[in-house]
């Protein structure tokens, strides 16, 4: 019996044990974490016999997926083969096939971006991994030809779909569609306070597309757009912008240079002084000044300027901004010692740092407390 017969035999009889047995948290974890990492080892033989048999089609029912899905696994693998540092990453277990297919799909336009990609995704969450393979694959892109790519490949489509839902699928320009995304979430917001929070905040972006289409919204003036360029760009005319310079709008992407000229002929404008590592001043020309901070904290962190993140798991819906050391510990308003957090981080770290205020208050009265005693509610 061959090396991968016996482990077949073996992973068949854990999961008869496993389906019969009664496992306690903590054991379930460390199983887990077993399990997917014979995953992750599987999938980089799984990838690279599916690219070297080419049949997508006998794949597709042999793994029970579509025909679609196996063709990006061949596709994957053919990638791997091609380059040592995914493959070696994906032969110990490293990057996933699924990280390895956002990681393939970017090496086709960007390939000097693999070594980076494949750094990211053994560091960071998928998410994170995603947005730094969009951000490599935009960047390999002509800039003298982007504005017109971005105007060509613009389009809606909508269908009826299951119980006569009517589905809407758009792709926008990057200043059309960030408009529209920060009007819908803002309403979402307001509709899902007012509800509760009782359902998905998908839910709410619905409704919210009712009633902003239908005049029915809060928010009735402009949405505000920030897009932030290099001075240089403004200096040439508008008419390009080079390696190292940034005209973009911030957690979406680049725009062409006569986009933002567009915009910034019509808009309340926001300076930014910037040294290649931080914010150093920032004033703003707007009918209303929002503070500053949360500005700055809009543009991301330098020197990508990529909008806002969650600082735990980099989900960029919904998101709350939240005092880095607590302002009951102490802790001030500020660029520096504030971040953003999506609303599930927020609620984990903001019951952490209960716990610690409450275990530091209970040790400022009993000195005997240990640093790691379970703490205690805080008092009234």
């Amino acid at each position: 019996m061959g090396v991968l017969d016996r482990a077949i035999r073996l992973l068949e009889e854990a999961n008869a044990a496993l389906a019969a047995a009664v496992i306690s948290g903590s054991d379930a974890q460390r199983l887990l974490s077993r399990y997917v990492r014979v995953e992750r080892l599987a999938g980089f033989g799984t990838s690279t016999l599916a690219a070297r048999v080419g049949d997508a089609k006998r794949l597709a029912k042999q793994s029970g997926v579509s025909v679609g899905q196996a063709r990006r696994v061949i596709d994957t693998g053919r990638v791997v083969a091609g380059s040592a540092v995914l493959s070696e990453a994906m032969q110990c277990g490293a990057v996933s096939v699924v990280q390895a297919d956002v990681i393939a799909r970017t090496a086709v336009v960007a390939p000097g971006a693999v070594e980076e990609l494949v750094a990211v995704a053994r560091d960071e969450s998928f998410q994170v991994l995603k947005d730094a393979a969009r951000r490599a694959r935009v960047a390999a892109v002509d800039r003298s030809t982007l504005g017109e790519r971005q105007r060509a490949a613009r389009r809606l489509r909508h269908w009826v779909g299951e119980l006569g839902m009517v589905h809407v699928d758009a792709v926008l320009e990057p200043h059309v569609g960030a408009r529209i995304v920060s009007r819908l979430e803002d309403e979402a917001k307001r509709l899902a306070r007012a509800a509760g929070n009782r359902e998905p905040l998908e839910r709410f972006l619905a409704d919210a597309l009712d009633r902003v289409t239908s005049g029915a919204g809060t928010s009735r003036g402009k949405t505000e757009l920030v897009v932030v360029v290099s001075h240089e760009v403004t200096r040439r005319g508008w008419t390009d912008v080079t390696d190292g310079e940034v005209c973009k709008v911030p957690g979406i992407g680049p725009v062409a240079a006569e986009v933002a000229k567009e915009i910034a002929s019509d808009a309340f404008l926001s300076g930014v002084v910037f040294d290649g590592t931080d914010l150093r001043q920032m004033r703003r020309w707007t009918r209303h000044i929002p503070a500053a901070v949360r500005v700055a904290l809009s543009l991301g962190e330098p020197p990508g300027f990529d909008g806002p993140k969650c600082v735990d798991c980099g989900r960029r819906l919904n998101l709350e901004v939240d005092h880095l050391v607590p302002v009951a510990a102490g802790g001030d308003t500020s660029v520096s010692n504030s971040g953003w957090r999506c609303d599930d981080c927020h609620d984990d770290k903001t019951a952490t740092d209960l716990a610690d205020l409450a275990r530091d208050r209970r040790r400022r009265h009993n000195p005997a407390v240990p640093p790691h005693a379970p703490p205690l509610p805080l008092p009234p």
